[in-house]
Parts: C-alpha cells; sequence; structure tokens
C-alpha cells in the first residue's frame, strides 16, 4: 500500500494529543464521571493477619445516619452472589493441579491479611460510610502468622499442606545435573527480588448506576471484557445485561489489570438498591489491598566450559503468593518468567523450578514486567558475579555467550522462538553511548570526592504477551471526521496518539480528525485489553489491515464518482491513472454518506499475529555510594534498545523513561515490609520510599533497531523493557562499588542503612 510521509505518520516524535486535556485539568477519570447523587462505598478491613472470625456485628451500622446498606459474607449469599474470585492456577511437576482455595469477596470464616475485606457499608456521603463502618463489631481469636518465604509454619489454606500452592517446573533436570558435573567452572549465587507496591497515581475506584434495566460499571481499569463477565457471573445476570465502561487512567503498571472484591461490591449494591454506587480508594487502603510485584528469592547456577561458554543453566525460585491466589499469580514467576529465562544466550540445557508460597500478606500479582523483570534480574545477576569469579571482563563474557545473527530464528530452552536480534551490535552500541573508555576517569573523580562509584551492565530481553488477535474498526460519521475503535485500554501510554498516527499515515485521514474509541464494551465487541506489551503491536497491526480493507472497499465507489474504470490509493489520495482528479478519503467518505451508501461508512478487520516480538537492549548503570553514610545514588543511567520500527519515537522514549525509574525505584528506596504479625509497616508514602524526580539521573536513551519479523509492523512492545533492564544494570552496578571494600553480596533495595551496614561488616 503506498502511502504518503508526513510530520505526523509513524516513526515521527508526534506530540501526545491527550496532554492537552490532562495538563489543563481536563482529565476524564473515575471520579470525574461518577453518576450525581452517587452513593458511596466504604470497606471495612481486617487490622489482623490470620483470626477466625467469632463476631461480625453490623447491626449498629445498618442504623446509622446515612446508611442504605451493609454488606457481609453471609448477605452476599443470601442474594445469590458467588462470594468467590476467580485465579488461574496451573500444573505443578507431577501433573497434578496448584491450590486452589477459596478467595472470598469478603471473609468468611477466617481472615489471612490485613487488609482482607470484612464488610461493605453504603452511605449518601463518604464520612457517614466511614462513620457506620466503625460501629461494626468485629472480633476474632487470634491465629499464628506465616510472613516467612519458606514452606511449612502455620496452615493458611487446608488445601495447601506447608503453604505450597505450587511447585511447578520446566527443562531437562537430569541433562542439566550432568552438564554440571562436567563443567569446567560452576558459579552459584542466591538472589533477592524484594517486593513493591505499584502505586498508580490514580488510585483504583469504580462506580456503578442502573440505565434501562442494565448495569453500567465504569472502573479504572486495562480490559473491560473480562471485567464484564466477571460481574456477571458473580452477580448472576446475563453478560448482555452488563455494560463496562473505563475513562482516562492514571496508571496501571499490571496492578490494574485484575478483578478486586471492591468491583464486585460496588456492582451488587448498585443493582441490589437501584442507585447509583461509587467507591474510591485512598493512599493507604491502596497500599493495603492493592496486588503487590516480585517478592521471590532464587537460587542460581550457571556451568561453564573451559573457555567460558555456558553449558547449564539452572534456577530454583520461591515466590511470594500472599495469602490467596490472585487472576495470574501462579503464571508471573514460572510460565512467564521462563519465556526468557535464558535471556540472550545459547544455552539448551536448563532446569527451572518455583515453587508458590502463601504467606499472610497481600496478594502478588503482575507488576510492569510480569515475570520478565525477575527472570533477566536473576540472570544478569548471575553472569556479572560470574565474571568476577571467572576473572573475565562482563562485556565479553556476554558477547561470548550471546545468540548469533546466524542462529535466528533460535528456538530457546525453554521453547520460545526468538524471530531476530543483534546483540553484539546492540551491546558495541551501549559501550560507545556510556563511554565506559571514560569510566576510570569518573571513577578516580568519584574518590577524590570520598565516594565509592560503580558501573553496572544488564543485557535483557523480554516478550510480548497476551492475545496475538485484536480488532480495528473505522467508522466515518460523514461530516469530515472518523472514529477508530480500539480492543486495548490506555493507562497514559499515548495510545491516543500512535493510533490516529497510524490510521493517518495508512489512510491519510487528517490526525485531528480521528476520534480514538476505547474501553466501552457495548461499542467494542472484544478486545484484549493493555499489558504485557502488546498494545501498539496487536492493535498496530489490526489497524493497517483494517486501513488495507478500508480502501480496497473504498475504490469501486471511489472510481464511478470520479467517472473512471478504476483507481488505487497513492500518496493519501485517490486517482486514476494519468489522472489529476483526486479524492481524499475523508472526501470519499462524506460523499458516501451524502449518496446513502452507508455500508462503506464502517470497516472492521481482525488480525492475529503469528508471533511474539522479543525487544532487547543493554543498560548500563553508574553509582556513587557514600561510605561515612552509605546514601547510594545513580548518577548515570545509559539505555541502548532494540523496539524494531519506532511508531512513535518520543513516546518511545517516556516509556523507557517511566519503566527506568521504576526499576531505579525498587533497586535503591522501594521496599515493602510486613512485622512479624502480619502488619504493614510500609503503608504511606512518609514509610514507603517512591522515588522522585530528584533520585534519578537523565536518561540516555538510544535506538539501534533490528526490524521483527513476527508482525507488519517490524516493531517490538516497549511499555515493560525500561523495568526489565534497570534492576540488574543498577544491582550489579552497586556491588561493583562495594566490592573493593569487601562486599560480597548486596540485594535490593540499596538504602542508606542496608549499604551502610554491609560496608561496615566488610570491614
Amino acid at each position: 500500500m503506498n502511502r504518503p510521509v508526513t510530520k505526523f505518520g509513524t516513526s515521527q516524535p508526534v506530540r501526545r494529543v491527550e496532554d492537552t486535556r490532562f495538563l489543563t485539568g481536563a482529565g476524564q477519570y473515575t471520579e470525574d464521571v461518577a453518576p450525581e447523587g452517587a452513593l458511596f462505598g466504604y470497606v471495612l478491613r481486617s487490622a489482623v493477619a490470620h483470626g477466625e472470625i467469632t463476631e461480625l456485628d453490623v447491626s449498629d451500622a445498618r442504623e446509622a445516619d446515612g446508611v442504605h446498606m451493609v454488606l457481609t459474607a453471609a448477605d452476599l449469599e443470601a442474594a445469590g452472589v458467588k462470594n468467590a474470585m476467580n485465579a488461574s492456577i496451573i500444573d505443578n511437576q507431577d501433573g497434578s493441579k496448584g491450590a486452589a482455595p477459596v478467595r472470598p469477596i469478603l471473609a468468611t470464616g477466617r481472615v489471612r491479611f490485613v487488609g482482607e475485606p470484612l464488610a461493605f457499608v453504603v452511605a449518601d456521603t463518604a464520612e457517614q460510610a466511614k462513620d457506620a463502618a466503625e460501629m461494626i463489631l468485629f472480633d476474632y481469636d487470634d491465629l499464628d502468622v506465616s510472613v516467612v518465604l519458606t514452606p511449612g509454619g502455620p496452615t493458611i489454606h487446608d488445601e495447601a499442606p506447608d503453604n505450597v500452592a505450587y511447585d511447578w517446573a520446566i527443562g531437562d533436570k537430569a541433562a542439566t545435573e550432568a552438564a554440571f558435573v562436567e563443567a569446567a567452572h560452576h558459579v552459584s549465587l542466591e538472589v533477592i527480588d524484594n517486593r513493591v507496591i505499584a502505586n498508580a497515581m490514580e488510585t483504583r475506584g469504580c462506580w456503578a448506576q442502573m440505565s434501562g434495566g442494565r448495569l453500567h460499571f465504569n472502573y479504572t481499569g486495562q480490559g473491560v471484557w473480562g471485567t464484564r463477565d466477571s460481574i456477571a457471573k458473580t452477580l448472576g445476570l446475563a453478560k448482555e445485561d452488563v455494560h463496562v465502561t473505563t475513562p482516562d487512567v492514571g496508571g496501571g503498571f499490571g496492578m490494574k489489570a485484575f478483578d478486586y472484591p471492591e468491583y464486585f461490591l460496588t456492582a451488587h449494591a448498585c443493582h441490589a438498591l437501584g442507585k447509583p454506587v461509587r467507591w474510591q480508594a485512598e493512599r493507604t487502603e491502596s497500599m493495603l489491598a492493592d496486588n503487590g510485584g516480585r517478592d521471590l528469592v532464587s537460587t542460581v547456577e550457571i556451568a561453564f566450559d573451559a573457555d567460558h561458554k555456558m553449558t547449564a543453566y539452572r534456577v530454583d525460585t520461591i515466590s511470594n503468593m500472599g495469602a490467596y491466589n490472585s487472576g495470574y499469580a501462579q503464571y508471573i514467576q514460572s510460565e512467564l518468567a521462563s519465556k526468557v529465562l535464558t535471556g540472550v544466550y545459547d544455552v539448551q540445557t536448563t532446569w527451572f523450578r518455583n515453587a508458590g508460597i502463601y504467606t499472610n500478606t497481600t496478594q502478588i500479582d503482575a507488576y510492569r514486567g510480569a515475570g520478565r523483570p525477575e527472570a533477566i534480574y536473576k540472570l544478569e545477576r548471575a553472569m556479572d558475579f560470574a565474571a568476577r569469579e571467572l576473572g573475565v571482563d562482563p562485556l565479553e563474557l556476554r558477547r561470548k555467550n550471546f545468540i548469533r545473527g546466524a542462529q535466528f530464528p533460535y528456538t530457546t530452552a525453554t521453547g520460545e522462538l526468538y524471530d531476530v536480534g543483534d546483540f553484539d551490535k546492540v551491546l558495541a552500541r551501549a559501550e560507545a553511548e556510556a563511554d565506559l573508555a571514560g569510566f576510570a576517569a569518573r571513577k578516580a573523580a568519584s574518590e577524590a570526592d570520598g565516594k565509592l562509584r560503580g558501573l553496572g551492565i544488564c543485557y535483557y530481553i523480554e516478550s510480548i504477551l497476551g492475545a496475538p488477535d485484536e480488532t480495528a474498526k473505522v467508522e466515518f460519521t460523514g461530516t469530515g471526521g472518523a472514529r477508530l475503535y480500539v480492543g486495548t485500554q490506555s493507562n497514559g501510554q499515548g495510545h491516543e496518539t500512535v493510533y490516529r498516527q497510524l490510521l493517518h499515515e495508512y489512510t491519510a485521514i487528517p490526525l485531528d480528525a480521528i476520534e480514538i474509541v476505547q474501553g466501552d464494551s457495548d461499542r467494542i465487541a472484544k478486545g484484549g485489553g493493555t499489558g504485557g506489551s502488546r498494545s501498539v503491536t496487536t492493535q498496530g497491526t489490526a489497524i493497517k489491515g483494517t486501513s488495507e480493507a478500508l480502501i480496497d472497499k473504498f475504490k469501486p465507489f471511489v472510481a464511478d464518482e470520479l467517472g473512471v474504470s478504476e483507481v488505487a490509493f497513492e500518496d493519501g489520495v485517490f486517482r486514476a491513472d494519468g489522472s489529476n482528479v483526486v479524492m481524499t478519503m475523508i472526501e470519499a467518505a462524506d460523499a458516501a454518506a451524502e449518496a446513502g451508501k452507508t455500508d462503506l461508512l464502517t470497516t472492521s478487520q481482525t488480525t492475529t499475529l503469528p508471533g511474539r516480538s522479543f525487544p532487547n537492549g543493554c543498560h548500563i548503570a553508574e553509582v556513587e555510594c557514600d561510605p561515612e553514610t552509605g546514601v547510594t545514588e545513580v548518577v548515570k543511567f545509559t539505555v541502548v534498545d532494540d523496539f524494531g520500527v519506532l511508531m512513535n519515537p518520543m513516546l518511545a522514549e517516556g516509556q523507557v523513561h517511566g519503566g527506568v525509574v521504576q526499576g531505579i525505584g525498587q533497586a535503591v528506596s522501594e521496599h515493602v515490609v510486613y512485622d512479624e504479625d502480619g502488619q504493614l509497616l510500609t503503608a504511606s508514602f512518609m514509610d514507603y520510599g517512591i522515588p522522585r524526580a530528584g533520585d534519578v539521573p537523565m536518561i540516555d536513551f538510544h535506538s539501534e533497531p533490528t526490524p521483527s519479523t513476527a508482525n507488519v509492523l517490524g516493531m517490538k512492545g516497549c511499555g515493560e523493557a525500561g523495568t526489565v533492564g534497570a534492576l540488574a544494570a543498577v544491582s550489579n552496578a552497586v556491588l561493583d562499588a562495594l566490592w573493593e571494600k569487601g562486599v560480597r553480596r548486596a540485594d535490593m533495595p540499596f538504602t542508606a542503612e542496608r549499604v551502610w551496614r554491609w560496608l561496615n561488616s566488610a570491614g
């Protein structure tokens, strides 16, 4: 398809069209569009981590001023509401299924983590709902608490002996063991990946109202169709009687991809009362109840031959599930991590075992990268450590073990098909852009200032995940405009801009004439939502397919309008061969509307990607540690990424910046802490170290692309890449800084107290 090259087409740094409304306070978030006069919901949560419920008396609360409803587990069951959340379960090594204990919407019989919902109060105002909740009498018998990430301890679920949720593995165990026996070198280390809280700018929220006998549910999420189906199933409604919408969303990061108890409670309260009901989490409430991320411990081993080529890779990981299974939690550190288990290295002998453990803490699930950052973190920590143990340059060790260009398409030991890659080229560019040759001078300058300076490298690869199919629909208004319906959901990434760019490039419809429609289960029949770096790759492919179908559909009509036998679409217009008479797509659509050709005004196509794409790149971090105070700063950060063909370089760079900052945050300051009684000690920004602008350096971003062959756009998703690479780069840099002082192990987060203690313990 011949298409125009314009300043608004793809691969151009078009400014985000949505930012005007966001920066001027005109964004339309869930709270902004809540129905006037909606009642307020409030969740009474458990203040203990583990206990048998002996009393839950809500009678006084029901009589309180302004209260319309108080729900308990018994009330849900009496109303026919299924008091259970859904979660995916994986297979154990022995072929049996992982544990599947019921996770109730409202606690019944027992509470298992601080923050677990006990009751839902609905009142005229938020203050009245809170006041009534304080009148509820909740009593319990204490049970022993388990917050340790090892099998055994106090039983949390009878269905899970020793609190083991699942025990999963992939690879060839016998061959891997044999390779380690024969190896010339064997490197082993334990790696801790600390727990974090997502902390989106906009906390989770929702509202519901009845409209025309149907339930309209609006929430801040990452896709509408799964939530529609689960609400309908839980409340016993037909799917067609539930309408789910999502307005602007202030950040998701995977945490908002799942259903939560408050959604069902709000929907049921609205349906039962026949009145609109709203709920919005407070910040501490979110920190208590939102799905957390990471929280795993791994033993990582690499076998090398005498020439330092990897011959085997073995990983044993224990992952925290929290108190219950969340939506995809059992998959995150097992199957999703296995997609990139061996990274960019040519090693075919591997064994990866992952066990999930229940603890009396909040649930763990997907957080920016969902298994891929965790897999790359432990691999790249091990590669850097191996370079030290073997006495070789960390770049050269990586180069020696890279998958070579001639080996693509390359099937990994876990069965993933990497389509293309040029890792040597990317690493060489990163080495130059980071000025590694000048590091010695920078290190000397830091030493003169009394600081320890370290350099760390991470070469990552990730796979885009989620449904490979997506649909795009173009609908002309007949008055000079077009609507593009998409099945993904922007959480702030800039989808409205890049989708307009794509449609504009293929059809020359003016950028400002295009309206993006998303997040509406009535207006859009199906979609895969947003997650796993899938959005622009899958949706962009569908937009291209729809554009091609649209042009072919209009050609006969335009030919008739121009009085010729046939037309072609070239340089953004329809024209006949040898004729100067042309018609734009918008002109053709308006003419079709005037002629009553309504069948031409709507076109849609569903496309399916033939395979995954695999973004990859190199992150190089430099840190300074103050040995007197332990304060650690990331002072230089260089990124060279291979995202294939960039749809909008500015948006891609912005995504990398955000991801890197989240990675630096986890590495340096973010850390969830529970005490031995299961109480969250980091439940506010006074205690939880979310990074600020002054905590991160300017991020030096560069693109070194090899176009993907797994989609017609040649692109590779970029939404999670920054975090995937940043964790190990910063961590390796810190250990490099501390190594000369005798520190041989350093685990995230690198807070001042921890770094100071390591230095003093090492003498």
